[in-house]
């Protein structure tokens, strides 16, 4: 499903470090999420109400904020999508780091949300209603949060993207969210024991922690966090690895946003080499970055002398100037 959206949505959708297919794909993350989570806030807000669930109404609730978050997303990708101007000459890549940001803040907020209302119907318990509609919703609704979380994460790794992960947990919290609070009306109704505000609580607790989380993952690439290694030994591979290369160091990346890093670093070459085949390696190993990693680099070329230097015998040198 994933991928045939992906194909019909998508132009060009294989070409993964394209600003331009990068957009495209959240766009199109952002509005299946909220069509799915419009869909599930109103047909689980309406059997919350009728059954008197403060944890349904929570739930609902919560997609309610999971649509927020996806148009966050739309807008995120969007702005992200401007193009370089004079006060931002490295684009506006980061905008997609602050989206993922704000969805995590929401996901916070609704964690701290759904721990209030637990605790109010501990102190406040009432009888819950259950039907074969309310099961139903819900496991309609689990579905489709366990489709969304697997859609939002292959999306996410795909172009790589925090954002989308950050979706992606938010709906993994849904899944569990649901299933508890299905499991609790389950209980409720064959046992008559109240457990609707202590699963709300629960609930409550855990989307909270992972929301922190996020917003600590989030932070992080905003604050300039070190490449991974992976992509440093990759880096180092490709230079290393061609003709001529003696040796390099000083390699420094930069982020500016997904899809948009730039790199520099010192390559060392034999002094004597014909300059032209020398400016020829370098730029032949700076395309093959950019078109495999899609980070822009620029190389400084290092002169080491290698060959051997045939010093003149003394005296026979060019006489000094009087």
């Amino acid at each position: 499903m994933t991928d045939w959206l992906s194909r019909m949505f998508v132009r060009d959708y294989g070409r993964v470090n394209d600003p331009e297919v990068r957009t495209s794909y959240g766009l199109m993350a952002g509005i299946v999420g909220i069509v799915c989570n419009i869909v599930l806030f109103a047909a689980k807000g309406a059997i919350g109400l009728v059954s008197g669930s403060v944890s349904i109404v929570a739930d609902a609730i919560n997609n309610l904020s999971d649509a927020s978050s996806n148009i966050v997303t739309l807008a995120g990708f969007k702005l992200a999508s401007k193009p370089a101007d004079k006060g931002h000459p490295y684009g506006h890549g980061r905008f997609e780091y602050l989206a993922g940001l704000v969805v995590a803040v929401l996901v916070t907020s609704v964690g701290v949300e759904l721990v209030r209302s637990g605790i109010e119907r501990i102190l406040e318990p009432r009888d819950v209603s259950f039907g074969l509609p309310l099961v139903a919703v819900m496991l309609v609704s689990i579905a489709i949060k366990a489709w969304l979380m697997a859609f939002n994460r292959t999306l996410g790794r795909r172009i790589e993207s925090e954002t989308l992960e950050a979706t992606a947990v938010d709906s993994r919290n849904d899944v569990i969210t649901t299933s508890a609070v299905l499991a609790c009306s389950i209980v409720s109704w064959a046992t008559g024991v109240r457990l609707d505000g202590w699963v709300g609580l629960t609930v409550g607790a855990f989307v909270l922690v992972s929301g922190l989380l996020l917003v600590r993952d989030t932070v992080n690439p905003l604050l300039g966090q070190a490449p991974s290694d992976e992509v440093v030994e990759r880096v180092h591979q490709i230079i290393l690895t061609k003709p001529g290369v003696l040796g390099m160091h000083d390699l420094m990346i930069h982020d500016y946003g997904p899809g948009r890093k730039l790199a520099s670093a010192h390559v060392e070459m034999p002094a004597e080499a014909d300059p032209l085949k020398t400016h020829a390696t370098l730029d032949g190993i700076e395309k093959q970055v950019e078109a495999e990693m899609g980070i822009v680099l620029t190389l400084h070329y290092d002169p080491i002398v290698t060959a051997k230097v045939k010093r003149r015998p003394e005296g026979k040198g060019v006489p000094a100037a009087r």
